[in-house]
């Protein structure tokens, strides 16, 4: 018996599909995005916490199938980046609301997390947009992962953009997973969505997994790998403030002149390992020996304000 022909519906179906990229059955996508989501986000907090010194919480709210044009915001003071891959020149699509924007500039610039935070209702200024292209990179490394489940997105991610550039940004369409989190302070909120190809999640993604409770070889040797970390050893510098001068000032300067030290400055020393800022601390004696006494963790956030209030 000879198979009924196919409906021109029926034929046009899997060759729109295949222009467009293939769908994944609905079930696995969405349980391999909200497991992305799952593993990214203890990492996007820690990242964050370290990059702004801000202590946010970041909450998985959701995971949906959409369309990769659905990607991009349609107000214009939200802001947009798209990464590529390996593999895809649209591998992640990062967006960001105006409240989420006003609430991580606000932390960046000392704001009360306990404070309510208003969005911002006008176009994102070049620092805005700066400081938005900082936070998706951080999301971006946690979502991408190392080693054989990575998702290769070439890092780092590109500037954001938002308004009229980002309404002229073109979007291939297929079918895609939007992957939704919140980031959470006492006094405000806002949203973040990644969406990635469905033909990009299953590649990397679409595996049955790893039973909970069994490590996989990849997770095992990064657990050893991050023990000898550890115990590796780094030269620790402390610094202390000498005194503010004017180029002129310091122009000026000869052999044999003796520089006064501001009062404060031995109790506003900063200890650091590798370039990196770790605490802020005193100088002090003890017996024969010069200490540091650790004051507080650095905080890079305020340092910066103290820097503008100083200038």
């Amino acid at each position: 018996m000879m198979d009924a022909p196919a409906t021109p519906a029926e034929t046009r179906s899997p060759i729109l599909e295949r222009l467009i990229g293939a769908t994944g059955e609905p079930s696995q996508v969405k349980a391999a995005a909200r497991s992305v989501g799952e593993r990214a986000v203890p990492a996007i907090m820690q990242a964050l916490a370290e990059k702004f010194a801000i202590d946010v919480t970041v909450e998985l709210q959701g995971v949906e199938l959409v369309r990769y044009t659905d990607a991009r915001p349609t107000v214009t003071n939200h802001a947009m980046s798209v990464t590529p891959s390996a593999i895809s020149p649209d591998a992640l699509a990062l967006t960001i609301d105006a409240e989420a924007v006003a609430l991580i500039v606000s932390l960046l610039f000392g704001g009360d997390p306990a404070a309510p935070v208003a969005p911002i209702e006008r176009p994102l200024s070049p620092l805005e947009l700066d400081v938005v292209t900082q936070v998706f990179e951080q999301i971006a490394q946690a979502v991408n992962g190392s080693g054989e489940r990575s998702f290769n997105l070439k890092l780092p991610v590109p500037q954001a953009i938002s308004g009229v550039e980002m309404a002229k940004h073109r979007l291939r369409d297929g079918p895609a997973v939007r992957i939704t989190l919140g980031i959470v302070t006492p006094g405000a909120r806002g949203t973040i969505n990644l969406i990635m190809p469905q033909r990009v999640l299953l590649k990397y993604r679409g595996g049955a997994g790893t039973p909970s409770g069994e490590t996989i070889p990849g997770d095992d040797w990064r657990m050893r790998f991050s023990q000898e970390v550890m115990r590796s050893t780094v030269t620790l510098e402390a610094t202390m403030p000498l005194s503010r001068m004017t180029l002129g000032q310091l122009a000026q300067l000869r052999p044999g002149q003796v520089i006064e030290i501001e009062q404060s400055a031995q109790a506003n020393a900063q200890l650091s390992a590798r370039d990196r800022t770790l605490f802020v601390c005193e100088f002090g004696k003890l017996g024969q020996n010069y200490t540091v006494r650790i004051r507080h963790p650095y905080d890079a956030g305020q340092d910066f304000m103290d820097s503008l209030s100083a200038g």
